[in-house]
């Protein structure tokens, strides 16, 4: 029997680039590297406030990384989207989608990691809290 997800995992080309962003950009804790039994390098991170995991995975004997769009993402809430777009802007990773306002009036948006992987920001509005 299932009782919770522990990590999602992405494999990338660029380690250090997908690093660096992860922790960068999106203020991700880096928790432990290790190298796996088969040989992949492996990166944990872990979102303030949040049990499950991240990891990222190099591992180039399983070929060419090749994201589909609209494949998969991530989404991180956010206290402020435009204070964040502002400074991941400034950082080389504009928005590449959004901000979008939702119902309750918060809003979404999107950013691309390196590898082409999408992540989406949500800023809760006031009709959740």
């Amino acid at each position: 029997m299932i009782k919770k997800l522990l990590h999602t995992r992405y494999r990338v080309t660029d380690l250090d680039k997908t690093v660096a962003f992860y922790k960068d950009v999106l203020g991700l804790q880096e928790i432990r590297r290790h190298l796996s039994g088969r040989g992949s390098q492996l990166v944990f991170f872990k979102a303030p406030g949040s049990d499950e995991e991240i990891e990222i995975c190099k591992y180039d004997a399983s070929g060419p990384v090749v994201v589909g769009p609209d494949l998969t993402h991530l989404a991180f809430e956010v206290d402020d989207l435009d204070a964040f777009a502002k400074q991941s802007a400034a950082k080389g990773y504009p928005l590449s989608d959004g901000p979008h306002p939702n119902s309750d009036g918060g809003a979404i948006a999107f950013i691309d990691a390196p590898e082409g992987y999408e992540i989406e920001l949500i800023q809760r509005g006031d009709k959740r809290r």
